[in-house]
């Protein structure tokens, strides 16, 4: 996991590629992707795990680690203020159109807005967890309630705004679902100070 903690460890990704996003539109429909938070080619400095998974909150990016040298890089959205949680994690499981229940600590948050779905809310294009969940678990086996997802709120993307987890445009969630591989690392780097 050394290597993987190395914040120079993709050469060629554009910093463009992580200024926040000032999207107008405010519904997935009408909302286009910036060309700078395309999923986009990479080059690692030092050699990686294939199949691993690997979010620089600093950036704003995803890389998933298709050969020792090389991946491909995604624009995300993370957890704001100290939700944000880094860690090494093993993606448990994979979900389409998964089903939501926000945590307790998300409804003693903000009650007026979690409160009303404390039973869940089935899956779909309305759903916060968006076309697809992976879910994170610890070393021991236990599911820790951190998601990589997907969002119809896909103009978050390239901003710290969630309640922890990590999300991606539905477009991007569906590919990068169908790579990756159920016991896949997963690792969550820390921030920088300067974040």
């Amino acid at each position: 996991m050394q290597a993987v903690l190395n914040r120079r460890l993709v050469l060629g990704a554009t910093l463009a590629a992580v200024l926040p996003l000032r999207a107008r539109a405010r519904s997935a429909e009408d909302w286009v992707v910036p060309e700078e938070y395309l999923p986009r080619p990479v080059r690692f400095a030092e050699p990686q795990d294939v199949g691993s998974i690997i979010v620089d909150p600093d950036y704003f990016v995803l890389y998933l680690v298709r050969s020792p040298t090389r991946g491909i890089q995604y624009s995300v959205g993370i957890g704001r203020g100290n939700l944000y949680e880094s860690g090494a994690f093993t993606l448990g499981a994979k979900r389409e159109w998964p089903s939501w229940t926000p945590t307790r600590a998300m409804i003693d948050r903000d009650p007026k807005r979690y409160a009303k779905y404390a039973d869940g809310m089935p899956g779909g294009p309305d759903n916060p967890l968006g076309a697809r969940a992976l879910y994170l678990f610890d070393e021991a086996g236990n599911d820790t309630f951190l998601r990589i997802h997907g969002t119809p709120e896909p103009w978050t993307i390239g901003s710290a705004v969630s309640n922890g987890c990590v999300r991606l445009v539905n477009e991007d969630i569906i590919a990068l679902y169908d790579e990756v591989e159920l016991g896949a690392p997963v690792y969550l780097l820390p921030k920088s100070d300067a974040s």
